[in-house]
């Protein structure tokens, strides 16, 4: 149905984008770049991040832990998605293994330090200060931010709900992408190579006087791969696709030195095979957003409007025949508004205070169908209001001691929340539950410190509360994957988290190293419980589990090799486990699924006339099931960029993912399912002027 939409929406992108605003008389907004630019600084010597305190803050200047991904590493890396690049950061995962190209949207929440019990996100994902997790179900659609508009990306570990409230349970990742007026004329990228895969994008940035303009879209098709192992594969069993569209434009106009109003819009198309011919999805997203910035004020408007189609059936055990079992139709619509003030107070104090208000409704319509007839309807949903406020002091309490003190009230409740299930039987009637308005309230405090032990060495300490609202996905609708069922829950509650981490920050010359011991609690975490299995059918329920922890280590090194080189290896070890779920205690002890005890990272990049990135991974073993009864093997990942430079406006690449050809289980069901095999890509970039 939304075939044709985006395809015309990267069209008039580019009718757009080949129009720039900057008249050739007009100067620059900024004074552009020499081509040969030189090594961006290594991650943790990055002079600024946002999500920490929501302000411009020294990474060397906060007790968080902070990860920040340069827009030098992002072009060295052969991943062509946001959410591929993020896992150079340590301890950065989906629920499950596998990437956005070839992975239900439904699984795509993100999960930091062990805390996914599910596939809900327990970290929050904002671009550019917009959160861009989705409304109903909390994952997140990492395609709707074309790749040439990001300028760096950011992630906090640890719980953030103290500045960022119901979402950040586990942390905050945050897309920041390149002003209007950074620049102007064209960029593009091209690239195609194995399992039909084409990437394309565009961008333009233009400047008149005070107004600045950029327009970018992407297209990419994937035909993917047969994600079933080859000992159990059957006729059925067709590959895994996707493709999708995203378009997005800023217009701006800047206020004196530092202030701007703007206006912005996104349009996001993308449609997925998920590995049989019954199994399909389609999404169509629209945002629109105003802003306001002067001083120390800073206002956000925004609101979206979206629809998710999936279709759901069962595969007999031979994989030879299957059969529809369920569609659904999930409209959903988000409004929020955001207000901050941030401002130093004499020589000591720097105070961050807002409000945020957050209105969400959403609805999933479905068809039950039984030997290929339709039997039953099912409307589900209701409507979910939420208000915060939060205030944070972080105070130069002595020349080497800085202390962080935030605290947030969140306050949110669920409405209007029912059932209607119509069986499609001339005798039958329809059937209703209406569920009873309720509300919950969260207080959500930090303390930090950050003890300057010598000029190139710093401790770092913090205790912090955080939590996590269920979604209206995990209240009202329910799904299939494969031969397992997984039901909805109207009476989850919040999920809540008691935490704190120690650790060392060293930045010394060239080489910048961060040791991090962190431990949580979560109560009532919201995890998949098995309710019942049979040789045909696993059937598992939403559940608020009595108690979740999370204890481990974080290990991050960087170096600087000469004037072109940068090295970075992390290595993480997690410890998730049940340690209380009654009524069955047999659970208690067990791991959390999908989190590996063990996980390493590996990233080398070479900057020059040849450019180089190499990024290897290791995961470790983890667990299908909150049974600890299928397992997910270890498995190593090796990627390769390798570009050359033509001249200071082209370049040519090759990028190879999965290098090594690994066979990579993301999940059984109890069937064996394989992440992508080897793929490799060529490409063209080129741009109009020098940035």
């Amino acid at each position: 149905m939304h075939s044709q939409r985006w395809l015309a929406g990267l069209v008039s992108a580019a009718l757009v984008a080949g129009t720039p605003l900057c008249a050739d008389d007009e100067p620059p907004a900024s004074p552009p770049k020499t081509d040969e630019e030189p090594a961006s600084p290594p991650r943790l010597l990055e002079q600024v991040t946002v999500t920490a305190a929501r302000t411009d803050t020294r990474i060397g200047s906060t007790p968080a832990s902070v990860a920040v991904l340069p827009r030098a590493s992002l072009a060295v890396t052969a991943a062509p998605t946001v959410d591929d690049a993020l896992r150079q950061v340590v301890g950065f995962s989906l629920f499950r293994r596998t990437g956005s190209r070839t992975a239900n949207p439904t699984v795509q929440g993100v999960s930091l330090r062990g805390l996914g019990a599910s596939g809900a996100s327990r970290a929050l994902v904002l671009m550019d200060g917009l959160p861009i997790n989705d409304p109903f179900g909390g994952w997140v659609y990492w395609g709707r931010v074309p790749r040439l508009e990001v300028e760096r990306l950011e992630v906090l570990r640890g719980g953030s709900s103290d500045l960022y409230g119901s979402g950040a349970l586990g942390g905050v990742a945050q897309i920041l992408t390149r002003r209007p007026g950074t620049g102007r004329g064209l960029e593009g990228e091209a690239s195609g190579g194995s399992s039909g895969f084409f990437d394309g994008v565009l961008a333009a940035h233009g400047t008149r006087g005070a107004w600045g303009a950029r327009v970018s879209a992407e297209a990419l098709h994937t035909d993917g791969h047969i994600a079933v192992s080859d000992e159990d594969r059957g006729s059925v069993d067709e590959p895994v696709a996707s493709r999708h569209a995203a378009l997005d434009a800023t217009l701006e106009r800047r206020l004196g030195n530092d202030g701007r109003v703007f206006l912005r819009g996104m349009y996001y198309d993308e449609a997925r095979d998920n590995g049989t011919p019954l199994q399909r999805n389609e999404t169509w997203i629209g945002l629109a957003a105003a802003g306001y910035d002067n001083g120390p004020w800073s206002v956000r408007l925004w609101g979206s409007t979206q629809e998710l189609e999936q279709s759901f059936s069962a595969v007999f055990s031979d994989r030879d025949e299957e059969r529809l079992v369920r569609t659904q139709r999930v409209p959903a619509d988000a409004f929020g508004v955001a207000g901050q003030w941030a401002k130093p107070l004499g020589e000591r104090h720097h105070l961050v205070a807002g409000l945020e208000a957050r209105h969400v409704s959403g609805t999933t319509r479905e068809t039950g169908f039984f030997g290929g007839s339709a039997t039953s309807r099912l409307e589900a949903g209701g409507t979910q209001q939420s208000a915060g406020a939060f205030v944070e002091d972080r105070v130069q309490a002595h020349p080497r001691l800085l202390l962080t003190g935030a605290a947030r009230v969140d306050v949110w409740a669920q409405r209007n929340g029912r059932s209607i299930l119509t069986p499609l039987r001339p005798d039958a009637s329809p059937s209703e539950s209406v569920f009873p308005d309720r509300s919950e309230s969260a207080l959500s405090p930090r303390l930090g410190l950050l003890f300057r032990a010598t000029p190139w060495l710093s401790l770092t300490g913090s205790a912090y509360g955080a939590f996590r609202g269920p979604t209206l996905n995990e209240l009202y609708r329910g799904f299939r994957v494969g031969s397992t069922v997984t039901l909805a829950n109207p009476d989850l509650t919040a999920e809540r988290l008691w935490g704190g981490e120690v650790g060392a920050l060293l930045m010394r010359g060239p080489l910048a190293l961060r040791v991090t011991g962190f431990d949580a609690a979560v109560r009532d975490s919201v995890a998949n419980v098995t309710l019942e299995t049979t040789s045909s059918l696993t059937t598992r329920q939403r559940q608020n589990v009595a108690r979740v922890r999370s204890t481990g280590l974080e290990l991050e090194g960087e170096a600087r090799l000469g004037n072109r080189g940068v090295l970075t290896a992390g290595y993480t070890l997690i410890d998730s486990r049940f340690t209380s779920f009654p009524p069955d205690s047999s659970l208690e002890g067990r791991a959390l699924p999908h989190v590996p005890r063990h996980q390493a990272v590996l990233q080398m990049r070479y900057e020059a006339d040849w450019r180089l990135g190499l990024q290897a991974r290791w995961i470790g073993a983890a667990w299908e099931d909150d049974r600890n009864t299928l397992v997910l093997d270890s498995a190593f990942l090796l990627d390769l960029l390798v570009a050359r430079r033509l001249t200071g406006r082209l370049e040519l690449f090759v990028a190879a993912e999965n290098l090594l050809d690994a066979d990579v289980v993301v999940g059984r069901t109890p069937v064996r399912k394989l992440g992508a095999s080897r793929a490799i890509r060529a490409g063209v970039r080129f741009r109009t002027a020098p940035r």
